[in-house]
Formats: structure tokens, C-alpha cells, sequence
């Protein structure tokens, strides 16, 4: 199998939309979290200290996760029962309703800001429970399986690019106002709208005997059962959970490197820049030997790296660390992303993908109100110090907790598979060659 990034996948026109919504919406994340994170920042920072502060910042993950914690299996069902363009393009108009209020926001008096940034943030929240299991379950759908590995590999550079130029584009785009990262991030959310939309997306069959919980524990069924797939989805739970260092970025940004919102999109950009020339290096050499040491190792390094940011007071090594961060862990999501793609049959691409996001989800917006709590208490560095620890004690851990996957030599693209969903395992080799 090869994941070299060839032109020929954009010949499907449907997936050429596909592709073009996709990084917008990344981008206009990415742009957004910058704003959000300065402006409530800023706004806690003019009556509370630092630590409180870092801990109302933790909260935007809070109400962001909560959503999809609650409607993350309805939104998975969804994708496997409904059209996927169509919860695509409803769930981004919520987006574009949230950018509007969001322009709005930035004119308001702090007491009446902060609670509207923070009911918009769980608006976001209910279509990140929707979105991104439409979105993983209808590109497989939209290429030959021949041509899927290169879609897979396009989607990681493209998401990359996006969130390399997405938060520096925003930093850059405050010193004129929040509202302008505003408008032009809802501008590019309208514009993804439009692309898929427009885009001639196969009929999408019927899924047999559907009943909504027990569909929904299907793919909780197949996640469970997948020892390797569950040690991977696990393992970027417990690592980001507790070591991710975003949520505190704006923190760093002005209360310890001294910089502004242009240094703040910098920061947040550096993750995306060393993840992204991992992405072309694995696109044009992908893993074939090793996968599972490679995962558990590059998260060494990632806990390492963390731990380097947390000490660093110096603007450009701290962008260097984050860098070595973002590098790291693009190797764990290139192996979970193959894992899962080539493992699951169509008919539960969007219950697997839900669950998948659930994890993810957690360990990012969760995560960061863990960082909020930690930084209320430990302070700072102290909270950023923890979970680099953290996240290489749990990597050393797997070794022994997960044997299966941390033995795994290389991936196999699994042969037709039967449609009880615990079966649903993809062959991958390990050393002793089981």
C-alpha cells in the first residue's frame, strides 16, 4: 500500500469539493480559536489573576466538549442513516450563525461577552457532534478504494496547511479587531457550505435493521473489541487529555513570553508546522516496518517536547518545542487514521467515526479544562510540566498494557470482512508474526 499524494485522486469532482470544504473549515477553526482564546483571555484578565484566568480559559473546552459527549453516537447514527452532505451542510450553517453572534461579542461590555462567547462555544460544541462523523463517513465514498489512500493522505496535508496558516493568518487579522477574525472565518465556513453542497455525492444505501441504540452500541462494540484500534484511540486520550499545552497557549503567550495575539497565532500555528512536514515525509515514505513502536516512541518525544515548552521562556524555542510536539503526534494520527479507514465497511463508517471523535474530542476540549484546572492550582508552567510527564510515563505503559499493539510490525489492507461489527478487526502483523 502506498500513501504517495498523487493529483489523480482530484479527478473525482466530488471529492475535489470534498477537499476544499474540508480545509476551509479547518482553517476557519483554527482562525477562530485564536480569537476565542485571546478575547476570553483578555476579558478574564481585566478583573481575575493569572491562574484564574488560565482556568475560565479551560472552560471554552468544558462547553465545547459537552455537546459531543452528549450527541457525539446520535450524530454517528445520523451520518449512517441520513444524507451526509446534507448534515454537512446544516450542521456549518449553525457555524455561520455562531461567527455572526461572535462579530457581535467583540462589542459588548466583558460582564455580557464572556457569557456569549461561552453559549456560542456550545453551539460549536453540538456541530462538532454531528459534522466530522458526516464528514469521515462520506469521503471514503467519494473515490475508488484503489485511489483512498491518497484521499487519506491529501486530507492530512490539506488539514496541516490549514492549521499552519489559519492560526497566523488570525493572530495577524487581530491587531485590526476580533471581529474581523470573525468575519472572514464565517466568510470561509459559508464558502465550504457552498462547496459541498454543489458537490454530485453518491446515494448513499440504507442501512439494514437500523435501530437507533442498538446501532449506536454497534460501534462502541467494534471500537472495544479492536484491541489495537482501542490501545491507539486510548492512548491519544490520556496523552493530549493531560498533555496538551493549546488551551494555555494564550497564557504563555502574554503573561510568560510577553508577546501579543500576532505571537499567540504563532504559537498556535508551530504544532501544525513540524506536523505538517511529518505529513509529507509519511506521505512520500509512509510506515511499513514498526508501526506500533513508532506510535509509542514518537509519544515519548511528544511528552518530552512538552515538558521543553513548559520550562522554555524564549519566544523561538518554545515555537521549536511546540513544533517537535505537532510532529510527534501526527505519527500517532496517521496510524490511527489507516487503522480505522481501511478496517471499517461503509455501513458503520459514521458510528465509528463518532466514537473516534468522542475520544478525540475529549482529549482536546476536555482536555483543556483539565489544563484550566491544573493551571488554577499548579499555576502555568506547572500544569504544562505535569502533563509532559504524564504523557511519556503513559507511553511507557502501553508497552506493557497493550502488548498487541505495541508489537504491531506493519499495516495489511484487510481482506472483505463479515458484518458482525466484533469481527471487524484489521490483519496487522507483529513480530512474533501472528
Amino acid at each position: 500500500m502506498s500513501l504517495v499524494p498523487s493529483l489523480r485522486v482530484f479527478r473525482h469532482r466530488a471529492y475535489a469539493h470534498y477537499w476544499v470544504m474540508r480545509q476551509l473549515l479547518s482553517g476557519s477553526r483554527q482562525m477562530q480559536a485564536v480569537a476565542i482564546g485571546w478575547q476570553v483571555y483578555d476579558l478574564a484578565r481585566q478583573t481575575r489573576s493569572v491562574e484564574e484566568s488560565a482556568f475560565v480559559l479551560g472552560l471554552v473546552g468544558l462547553a465545547q466538549f459537552l455537546p459531543v459527549l452528549v450527541f457525539s453516537l446520535v450524530g454517528g447514527q445520523a451520518a449512517d442513516r441520513f444524507d451526509r452532505k446534507m448534515i454537512l451542510v446544516v450542521s456549518n450553517l449553525g457555524r455561520v450563525v455562531a461567527g455572526i453572534v461572535l462579530v457581535a461579542s467583540v462589542a459588548m461590555p466583558a460582564d455580557e461577552a464572556l457569557p456569549v462567547v461561552f453559549a456560542m462555544s456550545v453551539v460549536m460544541g453540538a456541530v462538532n457532534a454531528f459534522a466530522p462523523a458526516a464528514s469521515n463517513a462520506l469521503y471514503p465514498t467519494l473515490v475508488p478504494r484503489e485511489d483512498l489512500a491518497h484521499a487519506i493522505a491529501w486530507n492530512s496535508l490539506g488539514f496541516q496547511v490549514s492549521a499552519v496558516a489559519g492560526p497566523a493568518l488570525g493572530g495577524l487579522l487581530y491587531a485590526w479587531g476580533g471581529e474581523v477574525v470573525y468575519a472572514v472565518s464565517t466568510t470561509m465556513v459559508a464558502g465550504a457550505i457552498l462547496a459541498i453542497a454543489t458537490a454530485k455525492t453518491p446515494k448513499q444505501e440504507p442501512v439494514a435493521n437500523a435501530r437507533g441504540l442498538a446501532m449506536a452500541i454497534e460501534g462502541l462494540r467494534y471500537v472495544r473489541d479492536n484491541k489495537i484500534v482501542l490501545g491507539a484511540i486510548l492512548i491519544d486520550l490520556v496523552v493530549v487529555f493531560f498533555g496538551g499545552a493549546t488551551a494555555l497557549l494564550p497564557v504563555f503567550a502574554r503573561d510568560v513570553l510577553h508577546t501579543g495575539a500576532d505571537g499567540l497565532g504563532l504559537l498556535r500555528a508551530a504544532p501544525a508546522f513540524g506536523a505538517a512536514i511529518v505529513a509529507l515525509a509519511l506521505a512520500l515514505r509512509p510506515l511499513e516496518r514498526k508501526v506500533g513502536p513508532w506510535m509509542l516512541w514518537s509519544i515519548v518525544v511528544y511528552g518530552a517536547a512538552t515538558l521543553g515548552f513548559g520550562v522554555s521562556k524564549v519566544f523561538w524555542l518554545s515555537m521549536a518545542m511546540l513544533a517537535v510536539t505537532g510532529a510527534a503526534d501526527m505519527i500517532s494520527v496517521y496510524v490511527r487514521q489507516a487503522l480505522i479507514q481501511f478496517a471499517t465497511p461503509d455501513a458503520m463508517r459514521g458510528r465509528v467515526a463518532s466514537v473516534s471523535f468522542m475520544f478525540i474530542s475529549a482529549s482536546n476540549e476536555l482536555g483543556e479544562f483539565e489544563s484550566g484546572i491544573a493551571a488554577r492550582f499548579l499555576g502555568p508552567v506547572g500544569a504544562v510540566v505535569l502533563g509532559g510527564t504524564v504523557a511519556i510515563a503513559t507511553a511507557l505503559a502501553w508497552f506493557r498494557l497493550f502488548p498487541q499493539m505495541a508489537t504491531a510490525d506493519r499495516f495489511e489492507e484487510p481482506a472483505i470482512l463479515v458484518s458482525e461489527p466484533e469481527r471487524l478487526e484489521p490483519r496487522i502483523e507483529t513480530k512474533s508474526g501472528a
